[in-house]
């Protein structure tokens, strides 16, 4: 199954119930980036803000905690209305103990890595991820090109995935999709896709959204 997620990243933050009906009808959630200016160098919402979006929002919101001391904000975030929290490997310090709690509350739990994070950090931890995110930019702005060169990393988690049984879990991957990348992304394995500048600076945003599903379904090994 392929997934759209916008990320209201590149959104209008003043409007945001209405930018989220833009795309209520063809998206499958919403992507909300969390950040907080230390793991990366940009700040977006503190979790009172978020959690206002996330629980006005006319889709399920899929919140990426882009902020230190994972261990901490991972489960906090998993107790709101949010259907999936992905936390970072590099800002984690007890990874299982995290995703687990994550999990405690009925939430999908997600596991990023940034570009220079090898795909290997991920595989002690197959067992206990519903969403394997791979950053396919530098985490902390939208409107960045994509990485083709995460593609090797794509095919590997597949791979893994469907070799160890963990077919449910989604392959996502955030940064630079586009109608010009979301096929290349597609073809390696992903099946869950975040696109921000493209969704939300295209004239109809929820018809963009699907011309991505389509490419997507289009390129996706069967």
């Amino acid at each position: 199954m392929i997934r759209i997620c916008p990320s209201i990243l590149n959104a209008n933050f003043d409007d945001l119930p209405n930018e989220i009906l833009r795309v209520a009808k063809s998206a499958d959630l919403i992507h909300l980036d969390v950040m907080d200016n230390i793991f990366v160098p940009n700040f977006t919402f503190d979790f009172d803000r978020a959690n206002e979006i996330i629980e006005s929002s006319a889709l399920p919101i899929d919140v990426h905690l882009m902020v230190e001391k994972a261990d901490l904000a991972g489960p906090k975030y998993a107790a709101s209305a949010a259907v999936s929290v992905t936390i970072h490997f590099e800002a984690t310090e007890n990874v299982a103990k995290t995703l687990a709690a994550i999990r405690e509350n009925g939430t999908r739990a997600g596991l990023a890595i940034k570009p220079n994070t090898s795909i290997e950090v991920v595989k002690p931890f197959l067992h206990l991820i519903d969403i394997l995110l791979v950053m396919t930019v530098e985490p902390g702005f939208g409107g960045q090109s994509f990485m083709k060169e995460m593609m090797p990393k794509v095919a590997t988690a597949r791979s893994w995935l469907r070799s160890n049984g963990f077919s449910d879990t989604w392959l996502q991957v955030d940064g630079g999709v586009s109608e010009d990348t979301i096929a290349i992304a597609s073809e390696a394995g992903a099946d869950t896709f975040v696109a921000g500048s493209a969704v939300y600076k295209a004239p109809n945003p929820a018809d963009m959204v699907l011309k991505l599903r389509n490419l997507a379904k289009d390129a996706h090994p069967s």
